[in-house]
């Protein structure tokens, strides 16, 4: 596990990371934790420092006892696979698709759902500023339709699609260009 923690970082990173841009996208309501959990694999991601040379992410998320949410990432680095644990909590109003997420106790980052499909099966997650951002979906990859679906939603909201990195091959990778 030694230096796991430092290509997981994200979530706890994302407030402390000082950005100066915020996220003007509010977080999805309506969102059922309990629908949420299971395995998300990343689809695309953009580039951070905790992440540099990850391939094949994917999280898993359970309930606890406690009303948080276990978080398990993984993914593949130098041909060797590695994860790390941490932990989420519900972080707005009830239903509100925000939360807060630690890898490293006692500091918390937001992990705000910005886009989030009907039935659950791909979720568009970033932080508190834009420079974070992540599609996660149910399946390695996603049909055409929906991939094009998440990158208008993302280019009217400016982020910088064609910086994306694609973790696990779209299906179609031409929506992304």
């Amino acid at each position: 596990m030694k230096g796991l923690t430092k290509y997981f970082l994200a979530p706890a990173l994302l407030l402390l990371s000082g950005c100066s841009e915020t996220v003007n996208i509010p977080a999805v309501t309506g969102f059922d934790a309990g629908r949420y959990m299971g395995t998300w694999y990343e689809i695309a991601r953009l580039p951070n420092r905790f992440e540099k040379g990850m391939t094949e992410v994917s999280a898993e998320y359970s309930l606890r006892p406690d009303g948080g949410i276990k978080v398990v990432n993984s993914g593949m680095k130098d041909g060797e696979k590695r994860s790390v644990t941490g932990v989420a909590y519900p972080a707005g109003r009830k239903g509100e698709g925000l939360l807060k997420v630690s890898f490293f106790r006692p500091f918390y980052g937001a992990y705000r759902i910005i886009k989030l499909s009907p039935d659950y099966r791909y979720s568009v997650v970033t932080g508190s500023g834009m420079s974070y951002l992540w599609i996660l979906a149910r399946d390695r990859e996603l049909p055409r339709r929906e991939l094009e679906e998440i990158m208008a939603f993302l280019r009217a909201h400016r982020f910088a699609v064609k910086d994306l990195l694609w973790s696990w091959r779209p299906a179609e990778t031409s929506a992304s260009e």
